[in-house]
């Protein structure tokens, strides 16, 4: 039989209204997350259900504090993350993973969301070649372009450098309207807005003209050697293998590159290799290249979008078997 126990945890006055959250939205999430029933208490909370379901409510809280007196905004989202983080192994702890700051302007910071989303990032500074592979809404991108950033200010790189292949999704680039940078500019528009959350917007066409930041589609990065950049392939499932070695030759001393992609959503016509699905079985255990897998845990989008993207893994998971199934009447090893 499951002992039933009551608990109370006191917090610091200061920080107990960003741990509740709004009309204590954040203790109703944890209470259903961890199955434990939380009521807020003055300054402290009451905690009541199965024991060993309160002791991990009551670290949760704990963590929480923590992460309000680093500054850490405590929404109903990030409440989730703890308790999925305090679920793993991870050494770290909760406070330390979801409060390290990358870059901030004009108080808003950008900080890793996930344990996938943290050790990305570490990633980024221990190697000096990264593929950040995973769903939309994972972040892939936008801590990329975050750490560039960083490395800028930290004069750790003289320049960024921000690229993408300028693959079609549906639409026909020729028949878009205006000139050559008007039809390519909504192939690069993603990372424009990702340098505006980080730096002030002003500052952006001044440090371009002057060749500090640098955003340009994928063909012009033929025939240079990239020193002492940041350099930042996005949508890379959309480069052909060609194309990827290519990118990854322009490495050059001083250089740092991320190569991000969805191996989900790739644009190619039929038939074609996606140059990151083959990188990764060509370069996979090479040192100094590290390859990180976010999933649809590291998505920090609308909830939904995590279910959307499970569901698709589902039906593509399915799709696959049934293709690669040996058809009946069939000599499965002729």
């Amino acid at each position: 039989m499951t002992e039933v126990m009551s608990h109370a945890v006191q917090l610091d006055s200061a920080y107990e209204q960003s741990v509740f959250g709004i009309n204590d939205e954040n203790l109703k999430v944890l209470g259903n997350l961890v199955g434990v029933d939380l009521f807020a208490r003055g300054t402290g909370v009451s905690l009541r259900g199965p024991s060993h379901a309160v002791a991990r409510a009551a670290r949760v809280l704990a963590e929480l504090e923590s992460m309000a007196r680093r500054g850490v905004v405590i929404s109903p989202d990030a409440v989730t993350h703890a308790v999925n983080i305090m679920e793993t192994d991870n050494p770290d702890s909760v406070a330390d993973m979801l409060g390290a700051e990358i870059v901030s302007r004009r108080g808003k910071v950008i900080r890793p969301k996930t344990a996938g989303q943290k050790t990305y990032v570490d990633a980024i500074d221990e190697n000096t070649i990264v593929f950040g592979i995973g769903p939309a809404g994972s972040g892939k991108t936008y801590l990329a372009v975050a750490k560039a950033v960083q490395a800028l200010q930290s004069k750790q790189v003289k320049r960024i450098v921000l690229t993408r292949p300028a693959v079609e999704a549906g639409e026909k680039l020729g028949f878009l309207p205006g000139t050559l940078n008007d039809k390519i500019d909504p192939y690069l528009r993603p990372l424009y807005d990702a340098l505006r959350d980080m730096l002030d917007p002003e500052m952006i066409p001044k440090l371009m003209e002057a060749g500090i930041i640098e955003v340009a589609p994928l063909a012009y990065m033929r025939g240079r050697t990239l020193n002492d950049a940041f350099v930042i392939l996005d949508e890379a499932q959309n480069t052909t293998p060609a194309q990827m070695k290519m990118f990854l030759t322009r490495l050059g001393f001083g250089t740092k590159m991320v190569v991000t992609g969805d191996i989900s959503q790739v644009d190619l016509p039929r038939g074609q290799i996606s140059g990151l699905r083959l990188v990764r079985r060509i370069l996979s255990g090479v040192e100094d290249i590290h390859f990180a897998e976010l999933g649809s845990g590291d998505v920090v989008r609308h909830s939904l979008v995590g279910r959307i993207v499970d569901a698709y893994d589902v039906y593509d998971a399915k799709h696959e078997a049934k293709n690669t199934a040996p058809q009946a009447g069939t000599n499965e090893e002729s």
